[in-house]
């Protein structure tokens, strides 16, 4: 980069100000949130997401260094949000991953719908017959709190939830439901990974192993203390 695109030393300074500011409110959000997917949390987790990312590029860029740390996160794909500050309308985007774990499972629970409504049909003879039978006679909350009952095993899924100006017409876009899923007028997300849980159980080990060792640490201090030349305190047998 040349020395004329370099940011100065007073947009580095101003950029770490920004995290600063940003850091404040997302503590303040935090300690005020109403609830486990409180959307004002995850907005400021953002703001600080995005300022972390904006004065790490800088500092690179003016001093050839960069931070300490990463803000982890499903948003750090998205651009800023553009979207009007009070949406008339939203619109929720839902996907839902799943594998066909047991396939005689999902055929038989197919079947079983079949044989209920004694229509005649027999299409449940396939795996993506059965899909289609399972997907149409429940809906998709109740398959994904009952996906073992169905032969289903999760996969990832993510949640957006889009500000509108206004609601669509009806039928408006029926035709290709996602190709207005505009990322800058993404509100908030909330996504759930098997990646996720395995960093918090690598966690749980790192910690389990720190208090192992420190009962094992505490233990040797006891041993330690223990006036192991006194007198013994003859034990008690029963013999029979």
């Amino acid at each position: 980069m040349s020395d004329a695109a370099q940011p100065t030393a007073a947009e580095v300074r101003a950029a770490a100000e920004a995290v600063k500011t940003a850091l404040d409110r997302h503590l303040a959000a935090v300690e005020r949130r109403t609830g486990e997917d409180d959307p004002a949390v995850y907005e400021a987790f953002n703001e600080l997401a995005a300022a972390a990312e904006v004065y790490d590029e800088l500092l690179y860029d003016r001093y050839d260094e960069v931070t300490p740390f990463e803000i982890p996160g499903a948003d750090d794909s998205l651009p800023p949000y553009t979207g009007p500050e009070e949406p008339n309308a939203l619109s929720v985007l839902i996907r839902r991953d799943y594998a066909v774990a047991e396939p005689q499972r999902l055929l038989a629970q197919a079947q079983r719908v079949e044989a209920a409504d004694d229509e005649g049909t027999e299409v449940s003879g396939t795996v993506h017959g059965a899909l289609g039978i399972l997907f149409g006679e429940f809906e998709p909350d109740e398959i994904a709190s009952r996906h073992k009952e169905f032969g289903l095993e999760e996969g990832d899924s993510t949640l957006w939830v889009l500000a509108a100006d206004e609601t669509a017409e009806p039928g408006e876009w029926l035709e290709a439901p996602f190709d207005q899923a505009d990322p800058q007028r993404v509100v908030c997300r909330f996504d759930v990974s098997a990646v996720f849980d395995d960093l918090d159980e690598d966690e749980d080990e790192g910690d389990d192993g720190e208090d192992l060792a420190a009962e094992l640490d505490e233990l040797d201090d006891d041993v330690e203390s223990d006036d192991l030349d006194g007198d013994l305190e003859p034990l008690d047998v029963d013999r029979r």
